[in-house]
């Protein structure tokens, strides 16, 4: 084997007196170069927006939530409140009434999902930071806080006394009524201020106080749908999860924030799946390449292979030659074309040189595990397609000489 690789070594960097190989060796590798260092750089930004997107969620979603296993909503005394708040890591709890409404201004309505919460809500998470006009509003009033897409829709902004905005819920239980409010809860309301995140939740949400959430869908004292958790710096999320299953058996459902927004990272997860399945093809056209300029190099030194052959080397090693040829242009390639995706990364988190928005540079995320994805895909592949050129060689073709 080491004479093998000593004599692959020679081949790879002594040049061919044939100059269309020399181009063939050069393009293979190039195609390496760039396929290696574009799969990293493409890995790198998916995780970079991932990352991106489960920052931007700590706006909007707590570190914790537990909902109930039935129904919409659950009973909890002040000594389970107790509790919870007792469990280690937990910092700062809040309790949620979340329920589908119509809310109505002037002739128009829209459905709409309106969020009762406490004063501890703005501890939790940070959506009043969020509001881009007017202010939170104060616990203990009919004040709300509406999507942007809300407003639009509706045509209302702050503070509008002439266009007084309606919230409608459903009254529970059966049988005819004579009038409107026979069938429905209603509030009116003060739209204090808008908050905009995104389309969905502009298009969405309206904030209220609990208390008047509680009091549109008849809800007792200690009745919520949900609890949403602020978890201590370092705090272990499995063994809180652990706590409350422990605490609370067969009653809550607890997801943390990546669950919350289950559909959006299986979309991110299944894009970096696809994009990594199709450079990995465009790796594999690269290394067709690479195949053919080794049997290109095994045609071009046929009289060395049947000198080498005439001296009592086995085809087997001369297979090897070429099969280690092919797996160290591989290797060296991908290594180059890492360090080329690695520099380009770095300059962009370094430098932000390309620019998402006029103000937000392009989200890259550079991780281990995708360096090593990189390295073994090229190098597994390279393997591959080396071995495949170097069963080129047979003893026929060794004895042969043009």
């Amino acid at each position: 084997m080491n004479t093998s690789f000593y004599i692959a070594k020679r081949y790879l960097f002594s040049k061919s007196s044939n100059n269309a190989i020399n181009i063939m060796s050069f393009i293979a590798s190039g195609g390496v170069i760039v396929a290696s260092a574009a799969l990293l750089i493409v890995l790198s930004i998916f995780a970079g927006l991932k990352e991106y997107s489960l920052d931007f969620s700590n706006f909007t979603d707590p570190d914790l939530k537990i909902l109930p296993l039935g129904g919409k909503s659950f009973l909890l005394s002040d000594n389970e409140l107790k509790t919870l708040n007792s469990i280690e890591g937990i910092a700062v709890i809040s309790n949620i009434i979340e329920e589908r409404i119509v809310i109505k201004s002037e002739n128009k309505n829209l459905l709409a999902t309106l969020k009762g919460v406490d004063e501890n809500y703005q501890y939790v998470t940070q959506i009043d930071s969020m509001v881009s006009q007017g202010s939170w509003f104060a616990q203990g009033n009919n004040d709300v806080v509406s999507g942007m897409g809300v407003s639009n829709n509706l045509s209302f902004g702050l503070f509008n006394f002439l266009k007084p905005l309606t919230i409608y819920v459903p009254k529970p239980g059966k049988g005819q009524g004579s009038s409107l409010n026979s069938y429905f809860n209603s509030e009116v309301v003060t739209n204090v201020g808008l908050f905009s995140v995104n389309e969905n939740l502009d298009n969405e949400y309206i904030f209220s106080d609990i208390e008047m959430a509680r009091r549109l869908l008849n809800y007792e004292p200690q009745q919520m749908s949900a609890i949403e958790f602020k978890l201590k710096p370092r705090a272990d999320e499995d063994a809180i999860r652990d706590a409350i299953e422990a605490n609370f058996p067969n009653k809550f459902l607890v997801k943390n924030r990546e669950q919350l927004n289950d559909a959006l990272f299986k979309m991110l997860n299944t894009e970096n799946l696809a994009v990594y399945l199709i450079f990995t093809l465009v790796i594999i056209i690269a290394l067709f390449n690479v195949i053919g300029a080794i049997i290109m190099m095994i045609l071009d030194r046929k009289k060395s292979l049947n000198t080498l052959f005439n001296l009592g080397a086995e085809p087997k090693m001369i297979k090897a030659v070429f099969f280690l040829q092919g797996t160290l242009m591989t290797i060296l390639s991908g290594i180059a074309g890492i360090v080329i995706g690695l520099i380009i990364i770095f300059t962009q988190l370094q430098f932000e040189w390309i620019m998402l928005t006029s103000d937000f540079p392009y989200p890259v995320n550079l991780k281990l595990s995708d360096v090593i994805i990189v390295m073994g895909t090229i190098f597994g592949l390279g393997i591959i397609a080396s071995k495949l050129a170097s069963q080129r060689i047979t003893k026929d073709l060794i004895k042969t000489v043009a």
